[in-house]
């Protein structure tokens, strides 16, 4: 009985996320444990594992295919990580520590916008961030994440609102920076499904739908829309707009 438990376990490669240790793998990073291969660190491992998520998608990030691109052992990461959650922790983190943090001379909405420009050009670069299916790395908290957090926390402090206020109007930004980054990049594997080269062809191989929807009637104004509207394909001007309608509809709710 002890061996065939013995070669479960080690046949599993993806199980130890089970067992994970109730701390968090930034505090278990401060004090590592002793390493019998120092080439392998956390930092390869992301890296190796935002490599595989930007070619081929987030699902084919496994323990066993970085074992395999890091050309280690299948358990040997397990050193580092206890199983996929830490790795999409740390693959959040280290694309988050690619954003450039805004000037503190800024104003809060120069340094919102900013923030957020920013982050939709990096959730549009990595795709997979938009398609995080565990709540745990969809949230994540990781040290270069709170530090952008961080960031629009402190242009917001000392405008005279509550610690509440300023949360819920930095998330409110994210939110809808999420949201429109979410949409393109959908647009985007839409047209690589449908086999479009740009917005153009992509309207024409949905045309039979669209078609029969407007012919109803019922649509009038989105009949309107799709024949007077120039900026259809203008990702950065359609999100832009967005923003600084959020921003100016922060500035008059809270009088900042």
């Amino acid at each position: 009985m002890a061996g065939r438990n013995k070669t479960t376990t080690g046949s599993t490669a993806d199980a130890p996320d089970a067992d994970r240790p109730s701390i968090s793998i930034w505090e278990r990073l401060e004090n590592p444990p002793p390493a019998p291969r120092a080439a392998l660190t956390s930092t390869r491992i992301a890296e190796a594992a935002v490599t595989v998520a930007d070619a081929e998608g987030i699902d084919a990030v496994t323990m066993r295919r970085l074992a395999t691109e890091l050309g280690v052992a299948p358990m040997a990461a397990y050193r580092y990580v206890s199983g996929k959650d830490d790795v999409l922790e740390l693959m959040v983190d280290l694309v988050y520590g690619r954003l450039t943090l805004p000037p503190t001379d800024l104003d809060w909405r120069e340094t919102l916008r900013a923030l957020a420009v920013d982050t939709r050009e990096l959730m549009v670069r990595h795709p997979w961030l938009t398609r995080l299916s565990s709540p745990r790395a969809a949230l994540a908290l990781t040290p270069h994440r709170m530090a952008v957090a961080e960031r629009a926390l402190l242009a917001l402090d000392g405008l005279g609102l509550d610690a509440d206020a300023m949360m819920v109007i930095a998330e409110t930004v994210d939110i809808y920076t999420a949201g429109r980054a979410r949409a393109e990049v959908a647009t985007r594997e839409l047209m690589a499904g449908q086999g479009a080269s740009d917005g153009h062809e992509l309207r024409m191989s949905l045309a039979p739908q669209m078609t029969w929807l407007l012919g109803t009637g019922r649509y009038p104004t989105y009949r309107r829309y799709t024949g007077e509207a120039v900026r259809k394909d203008d990702a950065r001007w359609r999100f832009e707009t967005g923003l600084d309608c959020v921003l100016d509809g922060i500035a008059a709710r809270m009088g900042i």
